[in-house]
């Protein structure tokens, strides 16, 4: 495929394709649903949300996407992935797989790509929330998730500030590549806000509409017409044909309940 040509206004600024994937099912994801199916205040995992592993599950999401990115007649060339070990791993099993044209300078972890962190709400289901911290949750019910900051954590709009400057830095070094961010679900909703310049009530209404799928797809292509200098075009979004092809199953758990997240 021949790259996008830049426009005559100047060079181009951002990648050829960008793709976005959230990390294959997790062990947090299972204990999550278990957690709230058994009316649980509590989610049961231990350590750290960011040393939170794949399951069995994801490791075969991952690799299922890895196998598909190898048949395309496209890869990446370069990979920047969340430090979460989730995502991480996504990425590793993809790059293993034959998915990931990248070389190993190329496989980036951004910090700024993590979870969003949930401070006093972290490891709480629905009912912990509503029973722990009730303040907090009629806090959420009148601000809304996009503006709700729980002490210690962030908002939705913590997150995108993040991003913003991960997105300079994508346009800065990586223009004209073909890049793979793997991250989690609040991110890719978030980077969907700020590369289609959306209002709140446009993400809040495609977060409604249901969970970004483990290892989904969503990919932009370089469009020269889009924008004085070009710019990125959505052409899938929660793409799971990869998964469905590679005999994986396709689960879509939220990586918190959806009163924290």
């Amino acid at each position: 495929m021949t790259p996008s040509m830049p426009s005559p206004g100047g060079r181009q600024r951002w990648p050829d394709r960008l793709w976005i994937v959230r990390h294959g099912e997790s062990s947090g994801n299972v204990a999550r649903d278990l957690a709230h199916a058994a009316r649980l205040p509590r989610i049961d995992t231990l350590g750290r949300d960011v040393d939170v592993p794949l399951s069995q599950r994801g490791e075969t999401q991952a690799s299922a996407l890895g196998r598909w990115f190898a048949e395309q007649p496209e890869r990446p060339d370069v990979v920047l992935a969340s430090p979460y070990l989730r995502a991480r791993q996504t990425a590793e099993l993809m790059q293993a797989a034959g998915g990931v044209a990248a070389a190993p300078a190329d496989f980036i972890l951004d910090e700024r790509l993590r979870e969003k962190e949930f401070g006093i709400l972290d490891r709480l289901t629905r009912y912990g929330i509503e029973s722990d911290h009730p303040d907090q949750a009629e806090m959420r019910r009148i601000l809304g998730k996009f503006y709700h900051r729980p002490p210690g954590g962030e908002s939705w709009c913590d997150v995108i500030l993040r991003l913003r400057g991960a997105l300079d830095t994508i346009s800065l070094h990586h223009a004209g590549a073909r890049v793979l961010i793997v991250a989690h679900q609040v991110v890719v909703l978030c980077l969907r806000y700020l590369l289609e310049q959306m209002t709140e009530e446009q993400i809040l209404a495609i977060d409604a509409e249901g969970d970004v799928a483990n290892c989904g797809v969503t990919a932009y292509g370089f469009d020269a017409a889009a924008g004085p200098r070009g710019g990125l075009v959505l052409q899938t979004y929660n793409f799971t044909v990869p998964l469905e092809a590679g005999g994986a199953p396709v689960t879509a758990e939220a990586d918190a309940p959806r009163a924290a997240r």
